[in-house]
C-alpha cells in the first residue's frame, strides 16, 4: 500500500481504487465510528463523497475503508495556477453553497458541539461563559455544515466534478460557521489576501452580512482543537478574546 499522508495520531493509505485511513491505538474508537457514520449519513444526499466501504479492527489499531477518488485537490489547483486563484475561489464558494444547501437530520448539531468544545477548553471561566452565551444567541439553522472546509477537502476530478472529502466534523447548524473555519484554515496557513479574498466572495455571492460572519469568529476559534504549534494557538487566542465587531 502506498503512504499519502502521515499525521500523529493517523495514516492514510492507497490500497488499489481504495483508501485506507489508519488510526493509532490512541486514537478514541467513538471518534473513529462517528467519522464513518457522518461520512454515511452525508452520503444519502446526491453530493459528490468518497462512499465507505469497511471499518475494521486489527490488533487494536480501527481502520476506515473508502473509494479512492482519483484527481488533484483544489488547493494544488490553485498554487499551480495563481492566474486562476479568482476563478478556483469562486468554485470553492459554489461548492460550499452546495453544501449549505443540503440537509442531513441526523447529523449531531452544531451548537451542541460548539458547547461542547467550549466547555473542554482552556479559556478562563468568563470567557467560556461570555462564548457559551454567543453560542445560544445564534439564530437557529439546519443546514449540513462540512466542518472543517478548505480547499484541500475538494478534489477536482479529469471530467470536470469535483468530490468533497473528510467528513469527520460534519453538523447540521449555522452556514456561516462552515465560512468562518475556511477563512480562519487560509489565514492559519499563511494565505491571509486569499482569506479576505474568499470572506468577500461569498458574502457577495449569498448576499451575507460581512459582519454577521465576522460575529462567528471567536467563536469558532475557540472550537478548534489544541494547537501545539504556539503561534496558531496564539493566533486563535486572539480571535477568541475579540469583543465584538462594529
Amino acid at each position: 500500500m502506498e503512504v499519502l499522508s502521515q499525521g500523529a495520531a493517523k495514516t492514510v493509505y492507497r490500497d488499489g481504487d481504495t483508501l485506507v485511513k489508519s488510526f493509532d491505538e490512541s486514537y478514541p474508537k467513538a471518534d473513529v465510528l462517528n467519522e464513518a457514520l457522518n461520512s454515511a449519513r452525508v452520503e444519502e444526499t446526491d453530493l459528490r463523497v468518497p462512499k465507505i466501504l469497511e471499518v475494521s479492527c486489527l490488533d487494536g489499531k480501527w481502520a476506515i475503508r473508502k473509494e479512492y477518488i482519483e484527481g488533484t485537490p483544489l488547493d494544488v489547483l490553485i498554487k499551480q495556477h495563481p492566474e486562476r486563484e479568482d476563478e478556483y475561489l469562486s468554485l470553492f464558494v459554489d461548492i460550499q453553497m452546495e453544501i449549505n444547501s443540503k440537509r442531513v437530520p441526523m447529523l449531531p448539531r452544531l451548537k451542541d458541539k460548539m458547547h461542547a468544545r467550549i466547555s473542554a477548553s482552556g479559556y478562563p471561566q468568563a470567557v467560556r461563559y461570555d462564548l457559551h452565551m454567543r453560542v445560544d444567541g445564534l439564530p437557529k439553522h439546519n443546514k449540513l455544515c462540512h466542518g472543517d472546509l478548505s480547499p484541500s477537502n475538494v478534489i477536482m476530478t479529469a471530467d470536470g466534478g469535483h468530490y468533497i472529502i473528510d467528513w469527520a466534523h460534519a453538523t447540521q447548524g449555522n452556514a456561516s460557521a462552515d465560512t468562518a473555519r475556511a477563512y480562519l484554515n487560509f489565514i492559519l496557513q499563511g494565505q491571509d489576501e486569499i482569506a479576505e479574498k474568499y470572506l468577500k466572495l461569498y458574502c457577495e455571492k449569498t448576499g451575507t452580512d460581512i459582519r454577521y460572519v465576522q460575529g462567528f469568529l471567536p467563536i469558532v476559534a475557540a472550537t478548534y482543537p489544541k494547537r501545539h504549534h504556539e503561534k496558531e494557538a496564539e493566533f486563535l487566542s486572539r480571535w477568541v478574546n475579540v469583543v465584538d465587531w462594529q
